[in-house]
């Protein structure tokens, strides 16, 4: 059996829910009037309560906030870092395209000094002449020597002299189809006739493969100043009269030391001239390359 008071009380909520739901619409209606009505009465209450409430709700919203602006934060961040990255990827395709212009700018400088240098030198009319490149120092028999670019199907011939700048670097010995090489006059094996341009003292120039090489087999008490030309003198066969080699560097104990015109440790062109003169021996002095 189920208790009488339960059942009283049911029995009388019962009209009482009935009556709620009826007139539910109207006294919402007259809620709203009323709340109307105390704004329009009392606006510093209204305007206190909608404060306080605000300030109620304040701390939820912001906790809700934090995360969302983190996370705005994080996504700002992350394409920030990608337009970095594919910029600095850009630039350093860029880096490089300069840098290969600029090595290639550079090279055409060096190439285009090399060549005005061989302007400096003016054969006589009527010489023919062919302009090489220099690829190789190879040694070997020979200590001083080059291998330039142009042989016996461009022209060249055993014995023709090689010109760089201002002045005579040495002569071509050896011939190939596409290829030369040229003894430098600072080997030991080479041996040139020279004479002093100023006294017309004459002389043989040895190399000794130093960078400088000697005078040998002057007059005792020659006038020989440092600072005074060196040219050939059209003695042996070898070279005609008057091409410029270099300049008296040093004259002492040791001997007379030749600067040569040009760099020949830096030569990247050459001219090979024929002077017609045949191609001559190696040497001008017997067992030249044991002094």
């Amino acid at each position: 059996m189920k208790p009488r008071t339960s059942g009283s009380v049911v029995r009388f909520a019962a009209p009482l829910k009935a009556l709620a739901q009826r007139f539910s619409f109207l006294l919402l209606v007259l809620a709203s009037i009323g709340l109307m009505m105390v704004g329009k009465i009392d606006a510093v209450l209204v305007d206190t309560v909608r404060a306080r409430v605000t300030d109620a709700f304040v701390p939820i919203l912001d906790a809700f906030s934090r995360p969302a602006a983190t996370a705005a934060r994080f996504v700002e961040s992350l394409v920030e870092y990608q337009n970095v990255y594919e910029e600095n990827q850009r630039l350093r395709t860029e880096n490089a395209r300069l840098l290969q212009w600029r090595q290639a700018a550079l090279r055409l400088e060096s190439e285009n000094n090399s060549l005005r240098t061989l302007l400096k030198f003016k054969p006589e009319p009527g010489l023919t002449y062919i302009t090489a490149r220099v690829i190789a120092t190879p040694g070997g028999s020979f200590v001083r020597t080059l291998v330039v670019t142009a042989g016996n199907r461009d022209g060249v011939r055993k014995g023709q002299a090689a010109i760089a700048g201002a002045g005579m670097v040495g002569r071509v010995i050896e011939v190939g189809e596409w290829s030369s090489r040229i003894l430098l006059i600072t080997d030991i094996n080479a041996r040139i006739p020279v004479s002093l341009e100023s006294s017309r003292l004459r002389a043989v120039m040895a190399g000794d493969n130093s960078d400088q090489p000697r005078l040998l087999y002057l007059p005792p008490e020659s006038p020989v100043a440092v600072g005074d030309r060196v040219v050939t003198s059209g003695h042996g066969g070898l070279f005609p009269a008057g091409i410029p080699i270099g300049v008296v560097a040093s004259v002492g104990e040791r001997g007379i030391k030749v600067q040569p015109l040009a760099e020949l440790g830096r030569i990247e062109h050459l001219r090979l001239v024929d002077f017609g003169l045949g191609s001559g021996p190696i040497e001008t002095e017997p067992g030249a390359g044991a002094k």
